[in-house]
């Protein structure tokens, strides 16, 4: 019988995935592990990575190419990859920190000991090796710390069919668009800058001046090497731009893309979340940290709001006599400490969030005080009555129940007034405002909320 040569073939079969990294190491296959790559969850990625034991890790570097080792190591972030290339020999890690952005190199070997640190250095690619060298010579959480050395550069009188060429020489590099540049034996000073649009838009025989964006307002929205690394996300924001060049007067040193503003966001989020629960910032991820890091991120603080609440104990007892002339207010007590530490740690978390953002700083004091001012007072009118349906269902009597509405209007608007002048004083400081944290507030609040409450009842309540 004649085959029919239009006949359908069998399809054929579908590959199975590997689930785990672990069985990726254990079919041993580049195949493999191109599909995990290309299935696997980035969230789980850095967990699956975490499980390999050194033997494991040193399998998978055998089916890892320069790319997929570059997109493994970029899915991660860096401490998951100093764990993982800790497993390696120091030349197999100092190979695969190779294959990353000079940058991200730099993250990843910051976290290694100074003999691990000089060991990779050392074994890695001379020109790059001295660039991530130069990175880590910056302070910590600096913006010099945190940019990209390499450049996409041409000369001012080029023309954009010259920009285009180094385009297609350095592809790597066009994410940050093209900076027209003069080389000079101080630096490269920065004359200008060509984005994306100009590259695709203008006529080849064009020269490269006609089309930058000129020197004066590329400072505009660069940042100083020294500058603190949240200064990056205000520009971001403030200019909607993908990069951020860092300049230091009139020469460029490197550019910080949005990777990395990702990232700094990241930090500068977690850290502040950390901040407000009244614990240092981990600075490694949580399931990496040891009970006794736990302890030693939060014990200092703890102690610190101990000591700080002892005046709470010192206003009761100094009060005592009011206590036990009139028992009933201390029914109110939680209700007022709690009220206020509430309503300033509302307000802290705006301003914190505002800072960050929006770029809040101590000469906005004015605008902030009179908005959360009047705020204060409708929360306060609104917590009053409360205050008095609460006092009411006691049936504690009127004397005590207009000191209660009283000192609950008073604590509020106090409580906005300390939460709303307090960050931007530690802002102007340069502190982190993070740490007028919800506990700090609360302690704070606490003390000072019993003073007001114990006053109004010594002019209200008579025989006091």
């Amino acid at each position: 019988m004649k085959r029919n040569k239009f006949a359908s073939h069998a399809p054929e079969p579908r590959p199975t995935i590997p689930e785990t990294l672990v069985d990726v190491v254990s079919l041993g296959t580049p195949r493999a592990l191109s599909l995990w790559l290309a299935d696997v969850d980035h969230d789980l990625m850095g967990n699956q990575v975490d499980d390999l034991t050194d033997e494991q890790a040193e399998r998978l570097t055998e089916l890892l190419t320069p790319a997929s080792a570059r997109e493994l190591l970029e899915s991660i972030d860096a401490y998951q990859s100093y764990t993982f290339l800790k497993k390696l020999p120091l030349p197999v890690a100092a190979g695969l920190l190779d294959t990353l952005d000079v940058d991200e190199a730099a993250q990843v070997i910051e976290f290694m000991d100074d003999g691990d640190r000089q060991s990779v250095l050392r074994a890695m690619e001379f020109s790059r090796s001295a660039l991530v060298r130069g990175l880590l010579a910056w302070p910590d959480d600096s913006a010099a710390s945190r940019m990209r050395p390499t450049l996409l550069q041409v000369g001012i009188d080029s023309t954009m069919a010259d920009a285009v060429a180094a385009a297609r020489r350095n592809p790597q590099l066009l994410e940050e668009g093209v900076f027209v540049t003069e080389r000079t034996p101080q630096g490269d000073v920065g004359l200008g800058w060509l984005s994306h649009d100009a590259m695709v838009l203008a006529r080849r025989a064009d020269l490269v001046r006609d089309h930058m964006v000129p020197a004066d307002r590329l400072q505009q929205w660069s940042v100083k090497p020294l500058a603190d690394q949240e200064r990056v996300i205000h520009r971001v924001r403030a200019r909607d731009s993908e990069v951020v060049p860092v300049m230091d007067g009139k020469y460029i040193l490197g550019v910080i893309t949005m990777d990395s503003v990702d990232e700094i966001l990241r930090e500068e989020t977690t850290e502040d979340v950390e901040m407000m629960g009244g614990s240092a910032p981990l600075e490694i991820p949580y399931y990496q940290a040891t009970p006794l890091l736990l302890w030693s991120k939060r014990i200092v603080w703890l102690l610190v709001l101990f000591l700080a609440s002892m005046y709470t104990s010192n206003v009761m007892q100094s009060f005592e006599d009011v206590l036990a002339s009139a028992t009933a207010l201390a029914f109110f007590i939680p209700l007022l400490i709690g009220t206020g530490g509430n309503v300033g740690t509302q307000i802290t978390t705006t301003l914190i969030r505002a800072i960050a953002a929006d770029g809040l700083r101590l000469s906005d004091v004015g605008a902030v005080l009179w908005k959360e001012f009047r705020t204060g007072l409708l929360v306060a009118l609104t917590m009053a009555v409360a205050g008095l349906v609460r006092a009411w269902t006691l049936g504690v009597g009127w004397p005590i129940t207009i000191t209660v509405i009283i000192s609950l209007a008073a604590i509020v608007m106090w409580s906005s007034l300390v939460a709303s002048i307090l960050p931007l004083i530690l802002k102007r400081m340069k502190l982190d405002p993070a740490v007028v944290s919800a506990p700090m507030i609360s302690t704070i609040v606490d003390g000072t909320g019993l003073l007001i409450y114990f006053m109004v009842a010594r002019a209200i309540i008579p025989g006091l």
